[in-house]
């Protein structure tokens, strides 16, 4: 269903397995998977059509590099767990938690295919073109209200407000991966590790029937 209301047979959110594997894998699959927010009775989602991996405390464009801090607590707890930070003074960014416990990592999700909750989601972008609402991480968060109350969420309960679904499959041919953006001064070879993965078309290709 398009028009918000939310599905009185809801396909089942991926489970703390799904997570809990190399965080590259977790990349790549969820790619299709159905990003959800149950948004004050309504049903937002998006198709995730890009996602970047990061991978520990070694990897000079994590987090986690710098340890253990207020800021990386929940990357180092259970996989499936939302890590939402927010950066540049102004953007909240959103990522799911992978590995087991205790192995900093996470997905960041850049983008999604706005599927549900349409007028919502345009009005939350200012009423932009629609391929511009939610192709960027910090547009998707505007797009669907996660902000750092939803950080340490757990995707995975039953009753979760934000949550991944089992979605749309996505073949190989369809993906572009490459360096992940904004390393800015991140050193080699973290700066061109070829850890994001791209839905090419994706508009096209994801958008349910």
């Amino acid at each position: 269903m398009t028009n918000g209301i939310i599905s009185p047979m809801p396909v089942p959110h991926l489970s703390r397995a799904f997570f809990n594997r190399p965080t590259l894998t977790v990349a790549r699959e969820l790619l299709g998977a159905r990003l959800v927010h149950i948004d004050n009775g309504i049903r937002l989602s998006g198709i995730i059509s890009e996602t970047e991996a990061y991978c520990g405390e070694e990897d000079l464009g994590c987090h986690a590099k710098a340890g253990r801090t207020p800021r990386t607590t929940v990357m180092y707890g259970p996989p499936g767990h939302a890590y939402v930070y927010f950066t540049y003074g102004m953007h909240w960014l959103f990522n799911t938690v992978t590995m087991p416990e205790g192995q900093p990592e996470a997905v960041l999700v850049r983008a999604v295919v706005p599927a549900e909750g349409i007028e919502v989601i345009a009005a939350r972008r200012g009423h932009q073109p629609r391929k511009l609402w939610t192709d960027g991480p910090a547009k998707l968060t505007q797009a669907f209200s996660i902000d750092g109350r939803h950080n340490n969420l757990d995707l995975c309960a039953l009753d979760a407000a934000i949550f991944i679904e089992k979605g749309t499959k996505v073949l190989d041919e369809w993906v572009t991966i490459g360096p992940r953006v904004g390393m800015g001064t991140v050193p080699e070879p973290w700066y061109s590790k070829p850890w994001r993965f791209l839905v090419r078309d994706a508009e096209i290709r994801l958008l349910p029937d």
